[in-house]
């Protein structure tokens, strides 16, 4: 993630975690802890915050295998920081970096 930046709109986060904007969506309507800000036209502004959160949702639901009822009982439940999110998260970026790097020879 952009360090300066604050908020980020659904198409970039969509793209951080390799989703489509219409799952995001989804999830926001079925996770009630997700509410990003909007504008008075509508356009969503998530910040960190929501954006680990949605991490968290993903990795729950997609590699853990959870359904979204259990995914919001483990949210629920566990209040800390996965430190195997974390560490997704940091691979992530570095394989987003390589990436970028071939792209630039």
């Amino acid at each position: 993630m952009t360090e300066g930046k604050l908020y980020y709109n659904i198409g970039e986060v969509a793209e951080m975690l390799g989703v489509n904007t219409s799952l995001l969506r989804f999830w926001e309507s079925e996770f009630p802890q997700l509410r990003p800000a909007k504008n008075k036209k509508g356009t969503r502004s998530y910040t960190r915050q929501d954006i680990e959160l949605l991490r968290r949702i993903h990795h729950l639901t997609k590699d853990c295998g959870l359904t979204l009822e259990g995914a919001r009982q483990q949210l629920r439940n566990d209040k800390t920081p996965d430190k195997k999110l974390q560490l997704i998260d940091t691979l992530t970026e570095l394989k987003n970096f390589l990436v970028s790097m071939k792209q630039s020879l």
